[in-house]
């Protein structure tokens, strides 16, 4: 269990911290680029900073964090997926791979209850 729940956490913050530093730098050509193009683009990255807060959550309660982590991913999966007329593998791998590690840390926090 332990080596799930590491890994787990690992690929979490490995994910959120890929997808925050994609947002801050790939928007920030519309600005201009540079230092403060990427200051102009700081509003793209307000939902991965949300995720990192979740990263925390889910490190200190498992259980609550994998519920809202899960909520988050699903949302996210719509939103990113569904909600327009662009639809990506990648983006509907890496929004899914969010909602099933929240399953995951579920899964661990029931079983530590448990224990």
């Amino acid at each position: 269990m332990k080596i799930i729940r590491r890994t787990s956490q690992f690929l979490l913050l490995l994910i959120t911290t890929l997808v925050f530093v994609f947002s801050l730098l790939s928007g920030s050509r519309e600005y201009e680029g540079g230092f403060m193009g990427v200051i102009k683009n700081l509003p793209n990255t307000l939902p991965w900073i949300l995720l990192f807060s979740l990263n925390y959550l889910v490190w200190k309660k498992e259980l609550y964090g994998g519920i809202i982590l899960t909520i988050f991913g699903l949302l996210i999966t719509w939103y990113y997926n569904f909600s327009g007329p662009n639809f990506w593998w990648t983006t509907f791998t890496m929004t899914s791979l969010i909602t099933l590690l929240g399953v995951i840390f579920i899964l661990l926090g029931l079983k530590k209850i448990k224990n």
